[in-house]
């Protein structure tokens, strides 16, 4: 699975793997692929210094890369307690009666939430990078558009190529506008934050508006078939996310959610703002279905969907309270049935591509060349 990005970046496997685990991101990198460190959970600097010092430590020398959430533009002055002042007392109240209604116990007295959705903001972002640009990083990703000019220089003055997520042609050119050197390309299938179009669509449109600027295909990707899909569509590499969630490198702290991941089908997600305030898709729950009702106050702009959920979800997670625990995850989630190892997750990928290669050579009459 070679690509002249891949050769670029002296990577065996034209796979880029976004996942929140430093172990999975160093697993990936050892298997050949590219391993991708989300920094959003990360709002102390030495939280992920340490981590980052663990990943170095783990890849054997392989490339890896860091992946941020920044806006492109800057709003001077905003504190998280000016923010968390915006957030109206009926939803604070519709969390509680929620959580109450499902019998979601309280933290213990002094216990803080282990989830908050702040890396969104600039000033953290930004001691992320300071921190980051003092390892050999080769890729910085960001998820939440171009990243402010800058930023890319900065980046390229390290050496390192700048990617960010894009949900259609015109988010696409943007970004090359805006000096970036990878656009990923992100179908309406892909867990997390995602747009409208489908990936079959999606991709070869941001091929055609950024060439010859390199794309990775994201959204709906699990096997090997579907990474030849995505490089026949013009794609230099793919860009896979939730299919990593149920790795045992991921070490899944919630049993009961690892059995939902592994259970649940291709249309057991949806795409909600419950999470953050931006659709992002998820395991369908009674959380998404309460938030989605129109009967509901409805969610709030990101980032204030976040921080007034933070807790709540920290809550749920914990007590693993099973009609309202989910996570982010695309419908490729379908074909998640089983804990693997990331190197047969590649295995899997590099086993099936052979297989779609060797299908088409046969269907063009060239078998055996």
């Amino acid at each position: 699975m070679q690509t002249e990005l891949s050769k670029k970046l002296g990577i065996e496997h034209a796979v880029f793997g976004f996942t929140p685990f430093p172990a999975v991101a160093a697993a990936i990198s050892r298997a050949g692929g590219f391993g991708v460190l989300g920094a959003v959970r990360y709002t102390a600097p030495d939280d992920l210094k340490r981590d980052l010092d663990w990943v170095d430590a783990h890849v054997d020398g392989k490339p890896y890369g860091l992946d941020v959430v920044m806006p492109a533009k800057k709003v001077e002055g905003v504190t998280e307690a000016d923010v968390e002042a915006m957030i109206p007392d009926g939803h604070r109240q519709f969390v509680k009666d929620t959580l109450a209604k499902h019998g979601v116990p309280e933290l213990a007295e002094g216990e803080a939430s282990g989830w908050r959705i702040t890396g969104w903001m600039e000033q953290v972002a930004r001691t992320q990078l300071d921190v980051a640009f003092d390892y050999p990083i080769r890729l910085l990703a960001n998820a939440l558009g171009s990243p402010p000019a800058d930023v890319v220089t900065r980046a390229h003055e390290h050496n390192v190529l700048v990617a960010a997520l894009a949900g259609s042609a015109r988010h696409a050119r943007k970004h090359t506008e805006a000096g970036l050197d990878i656009v990923v390309a992100q179908g309406y299938e892909a867990g997390g934050h995602t747009g409208e179009i489908a990936s079959m669509v999606l991709t070869p449109e941001v091929v055609d508006a950024v060439d010859p600027l390199p794309v990775l295909a994201a959204g709906g990707i699990g096997s090997g078939q579907q990474v030849a899909a995505a490089l026949a569509l013009g794609a230099q590499g793919v860009w896979l996310g939730s299919l990593w969630l149920t790795t045992t490198e991921a070490g899944l702290p919630s049993p009961k959610l690892i059995r939902k991941l592994l259970a649940a089908g291709s249309g057991d997600t949806v795409r909600s703002r419950a999470l953050t305030g931006k659709p992002a898709r998820q395991l369908r729950t009674e959380w998404t279905d309460a938030w989605d009702d129109p009967a509901g106050p409805g969610t709030l702009p990101m980032p204030l969907q976040g921080l007034l959920v933070a807790e709540a979800v920290s809550r749920i997670q914990k007590y693993e309270v099973d009609p309202l625990l989910g996570t982010p995850v695309g419908q490729i989630v379908g074909r998640m049935n089983s804990e693997r190892s990331v190197q047969a997750v590649f295995d899997d990928l590099t086993r099936g591509f052979e297989q779609a290669v060797d299908r088409i050579n046969r269907i063009a009459g060239r078998s055996g060349q």
